[in-house]
C-alpha cells in the first residue's frame, strides 16, 4: 500500500505545473500600450509556506507607500513557487510618481 501511495504522489508532483520551481511576472494593466512607468517604483510582499502559515501585505497601498508614490501609474505582480505550495511568494510592483 504504501507503494501505491508513494507512486500516486509522485505522479500528482510531476504533473502539477512548477511542481519545481516557478518564478513568474505579469502586468496588471490591460492598455499596456498606453502605459507610463513613472519615476518611482514601489514593492510589497506576503509570502506562505505549506498554505498553513502566511505572512506580509501585497496591497498596491503598501507597495505606493513603500516606494513614496501618490499617483499610480502601472502595477505588476511577481509569483515565486516552489515545490508547488511548500512556499510561495507574492509580490506587487508598482510605478508611479
Amino acid at each position: 500500500m504504501n507503494r501505491l501511495v508513494l507512486a500516486a504522489l509522485l505522479v500528482a508532483a510531476l504533473t502539477t505545473p512548477s511542481c519545481a520551481f516557478a518564478h513568474i511576472g505579469v502586468p496588471l494593466d490591460t492598455d499596456v500600450s498606453t502605459t507610463e512607468l513613472g519615476d518611482k517604483i514601489g514593492r510589497s510582499t506576503s509570502r506562505s509556506i505549506l498554505g498553513l502559515v502566511a505572512w506580509g501585505d501585497s496591497s498596491s497601498a503598501t507597495a505606493a507607500k513603500n516606494g513614496g508614490i501618490t499617483v499610480l501609474r502601472h502595477m505588476d505582480a511577481e509569483v515565486l513557487i516552489v515545490l508547488g505550495f511548500v512556499y510561495v511568494s507574492t509580490t506587487t510592483v508598482v510605478y508611479g510618481d
